[in-house]
């Protein structure tokens, strides 16, 4: 209930009218039926901005840190993912992984759509990074189809860092469903896995025209962040007099 609230009562007009965004493609996702929509992750308004324009309700893979943040702004935060029925995934380690995936097909078992953000985490420059399988993995084991999504703006109006968005417009494009139906039975093979989330990575990459990075995104932003950290400790700021 606070899910449709939420969507059609309380944030959905809101971000309608401060993002203007423009959907493209929404024929392609599927009227009825379990369907895997997997998009770029750009921006932590993605998480409200895709849903509000779907005409189903959508269920989010969402990391757990969401929903076990310090202080009041962890508890609204925690409170709004509960309430609108995203799901709490630990990152950490191989098991975690495996219990993503068992929620999502739980999902898709229901008949509903999954949202999944193949790169794992957000970008944080903007480009587009290596998915991971378990995309494929859940998109095989369940059998139904992938519909790509690129999330176009986002991340000028809300890149990393940026509490609060800044108003403009934002493109919210659809592709055609991906059908892996000749793959069936393979979701153990782990070339077949890596075959198939590349191919999906390839069509959000075509519906949002991004630069591609062919590595993982938690790796490249462990290794600036390092960097990072280097250059302060060589560097550190001096104070103002």
């Amino acid at each position: 209930m606070f899910y449709y609230l939420l969507k059609y009562v309380l944030l959905g007009p809101l971000l309608r009218l401060l993002f203007r965004p423009r959907i493209e493609g929404l024929e392609h996702v599927p009227e009825t039926g379990p369907a895997i929509i997997a998009g770029n992750h750009l921006s932590f308004s993605d998480h409200f901005l895709m849903p509000a324009v779907l005409k189903r309700r959508i269920t989010f893979l969402a990391k757990a840190e969401y929903f076990t943040g310090p202080g009041l702004k962890g508890r609204l935060t925690a409170f709004f993912f509960r309430s609108a029925g995203q799901i709490p995934v630990d990152r950490s380690g191989k098991e975690a992984g495996r219990a993503a995936i068992r929620e999502g097909l739980r999902v898709l078992g229901r008949g509903e759509l999954l949202g999944i953000y193949p790169e794992g985490t957000r970008s944080h420059d903007g480009r587009l990074y290596k998915g991971k399988v378990g995309v494929a993995v859940m998109a095989l084991t369940a059998g139904v189809p992938v519909v790509p999504c690129a999330m176009i703006g986002t991340f000028e109006a809300q890149p990393p860092g940026q509490v609060v968005p800044r108003i403009r417009p934002v493109t919210i494009r659809f592709g055609e469903p991906l059908d892996f139906s000749r793959y069936a039975g393979l979701e153990n093979e782990r070339a077949v896995l890596r075959a198939v989330t590349d191919e999906i990575m390839y069509a959000i990459l075509s519906l949002s025209e991004q630069e591609y990075v062919d590595r993982y995104a938690a790796e490249a932003k462990a290794e600036q962040a390092a960097a990072q950290g280097l250059k302060e400790r060589k560097f550190p700021r001096m104070p103002l007099s």
